[in-house]
């Protein structure tokens, strides 16, 4: 009897026979290891949206847009990442992949938590660990091209959306998880000494008093306890598909081909950051995308003519439609995420106050929500219903789910622009807490049900060869919403205008209505509904 976790020769998951006597039992095993895999790199990526927030409530040294540029090196480096690891299913095998991709995330974890032990840590010591937090977003590409082997064209919208719904909730359990964590000294004197609160934070269940004793650094160090197991999990539980990978040679040679796949996002990722300082955004990002892809090229051995290969997806029309629509949808997820805890501290946390003269001064709110307390429930909703939105789509189509969403940003978008300037210009911000978060929530559900959507088009659209490598690099071009979102909405924020970049977002969801209409919805489309 063949290992469970053996090298899989023969796999033919579009005949039926084949599925119901194997392959959904392969291919069930494989998804359940791969979602809490995925949903730790997820928590590991973001975390830097709680744990900015509550160094803010700590009193670190650092300013507010510091604070929020710490998400977004973590955001860029992920977004990056995910380039190289689209393509390491087809050259390193799947069980290899998310066995390493798996525990490298004790990295950022462990160095993260020592860091945090200490205000007085350097702010580039915490910039080097968020860009090795981006090891966790670049996970998603590898293990959403892996799972997409393992089912049918007609079971890609379930199949697609459980590892990417379930794997999306690392953000909600992340940002329930942390705070709660953070209030208890629960690894002892390991993870050293608490820190005392400076404002009032909070958790899922209340608020917490300034003054407060706080373990920030259990922040990290609690994802140690779940990626030590989860590890051999990988290992001993999951297969490599010889029909998606002829050759993936011995365990140690996959894990150089990984580890050298990562090292050329690591270094375009360090560029990135560098360019970011002495160049404008919408310059800087698509120069450190094409540097990637430009190093990939260069990698030699024998690694180089695989990549040659799969490069064969940026020649088709319906890899360039569907990145946009991809950063649609989960572009403005993993974006919302990142940049929803802390602005929503810094808009509900300040008021105006006016002057006997009627002039208005920016005061502190004494009876401001806590992000950490509120910030969990839109990615909540987002990650809940998106196996709902990949149902929903296996039964009526992708692109028809992708417009009826894309209508629904839209409209959204504006109304939370038009509600963040009146919070943030009112005596009385917290009166427009409730429909803010409303509105976010929206957004969430309408981008969860979106992700469905777009994973099923792919599913259909593309070959076994090319679905693969095509939700790798989507997924890799949509996951910069995590550097673009809390970049530009603390630019706005900062500036006063919180509004514009939520108008700019309504009119990019906008030329993604035109853009799916034409490919996939008008009258002689290139593929109808897919």
């Amino acid at each position: 009897m063949a290992k469970t976790n053996a090298d899989i020769e023969h796999w033919d998951v579009e005949n039926d026979e084949f599925w119901e006597r194997e392959g959904k039992r392969v291919a069930s095993r494989n998804l359940w290891i791969s979602i809490p895999s995925l949903l730790m790199g997820f928590a590991i990526w973001l975390m830097w949206g709680m744990i900015t927030t509550q160094m803010k409530n700590l009193g670190f040294p650092f300013t507010v847009e510091q604070l929020f540029t710490l998400s977004a090196i973590a955001g860029l480096s992920g977004a990056t990442l995910r380039i190289p690891a689209s393509f390491m299913i087809k050259i390193a095998g799947g069980r290899n992949t998310v066995f390493l991709t798996t525990s490298l995330l004790m990295i950022p974890a462990l160095g993260t938590g020592i860091a945090l032990m200490n205000p007085e840590t350097p702010f580039f010591v915490f910039q080097a660990l968020a860009l090795l937090s981006g090891i966790g977003g670049g996970n998603f590409a590898c293990s959403m091209s892996n799972i997409s082997a393992f089912y049918p064209k007609s079971k890609q919208g379930y199949g697609l959306g459980m590892n990417a719904g379930l794997g999306n909730f690392g953000v909600t359990t992340m940002q329930v998880v942390i705070p709660l964590v953070m209030t208890v000294g629960i690894f002892g004197a390991l993870a050293g000494g608490p820190l005392e609160l400076q404002s009032p934070s909070g958790t899922l269940i209340g608020r917490i008093e300034a003054g407060t004793e706080t373990w920030i650094q259990n922040a990290a160090f609690i994802w140690l306890v779940f990626l030590i197991p989860l590890a051999f999990a990988s290992w001993f539980g999951m297969n490599n598909l010889k029909v998606v990978t002829p050759n993936p040679g011995n365990p140690l040679s996959a894990f150089g081909k990984i580890l050298g796949l990562y090292g050329v996002g690591i270094l375009t990722s360090i560029a990135g950051v560098w360019a970011l300082s002495v160049l404008n955004m919408w310059v800087a990002l698509p120069m450190t995308i094409i540097l990637t892809v430009v190093l990939l090229r260069l990698i030699p051995g024998n690694i180089k003519p695989n990549i040659k290969n799969q490069f064969a997806i940026f020649s088709n029309k319906h890899t360039w439609s569907m990145t946009v629509l991809y950063i649609l949808t989960f572009g403005s997820f993993i974006g919302f995420s990142a940049a929803l805890p802390l602005s929503i501290s810094v808009i509900f946390g300040n008021m105006m106050e006016a002057g006997a003269d009627g002039t208005l001064t920016r005061v502190v709110n004494p009876d401001a929500p806590s992000a950490l307390t509120w910030a969990w429930i839109g990615p909540f909703v987002g990650a809940l219903i998106r196996p709902v939105g990949g149902w929903i789509s296996d039964k009526m189509g992708g692109s028809i789910v992708t417009q009826i969403i894309s209508v629904v940003m839209v409209v959204a978008s504006v109304a939370t622009g038009y509600v963040m300037m009146l919070a943030y210009n009112s005596t009385d911000p917290n009166s427009y807490f409730a429909v803010f978060m409303i509105l976010f929530i929206v957004m969430f559900a309408a981008s969860g049900i979106g992700n469905g959507s777009t994973f099923r088009s792919i599913g259909v659209i593309f070959d076994q060869q090319q679905k693969g490598p095509v939700l790798g690099w989507t997924s890799a071009v949509a996951a910069y919403g995590a550097f673009i979102a809390p970049r530009v909405m603390g630019q706005e924020i900062q500036a006063g205008t919180p509004e514009v970049a939520m108008y700019g977002f309504a009119v990019f969801y906008a030329v993604c209505l035109l853009v799916n209409w034409w490919f996939y919805l008008r009258k002689n489309a290139y593929i109808k509904n897919p």
